[in-house]
């Protein structure tokens, strides 16, 4: 088996870096969506949900950094226009949301869809031993299962 300079698999690390940039390209959509939100919110919400998608598109910046910077790491080449962004994304696209409940839905429906492809990862990075995105897939979906957690609270949903 040929290994790159990591120590990991070639053709497995190549088959992650494909998932890597369909995590990418949901997260760039999953933040523009929480730009929209942000930009749109309206009503006697609006104060602390706009705040709130300021957090949330923030943080997920960061995260889109680390995602193309990973997949840098591992030897591939991030996707890095929007129509990559769109073909291979997993998040529905938002748009015209006003609606806080409606706005909500649509983060949750969005982290959902993102955990489903970060556990994908993670499962194909644990079988190749690569810690670095065991690692930070691990801190990702932790930090997602909580906000879903609060966001269906603020809906009044069960998880």
């Amino acid at each position: 088996m040929k290994v790159n300079s990591l120590g990991l698999p070639v053709k497995e690390t190549e088959i992650l870096v494909a998932e890597l940039n369909i995590l990418l390209s949901s997260f760039q959509v999953y933040y523009q969506n929480l730009r929209g939100l942000h930009w749109n919110i309206r009503g006697k919400r609006f104060f602390d949900l706009h705040l709130k998608f300021e957090e949330l598109y923030n943080d997920s910046q960061l995260k889109i950094d680390l995602i193309a910077e990973r997949v840098l790491t591992l030897g591939g080449i991030p996707l890095h226009t929007f129509d990559d962004y769109t073909k291979n994304s997993k998040i529905k696209i938002g748009k015209n949301i006003h609606n806080d409940e409606e706005a909500i839905a649509l983060i949750v429906n969005s982290l959902t869809e993102l955990l489903k492809v970060e556990r994908i990862i993670l499962s194909q990075s644990g079988t190749i031993d690569d810690e670095g995105t065991n690692s930070m897939m691990s801190d990702f979906i932790k930090e997602q299962e909580k906000t879903i957690w609060m966001m269906k609270a603020w809906l009044e949903e069960e998880i």
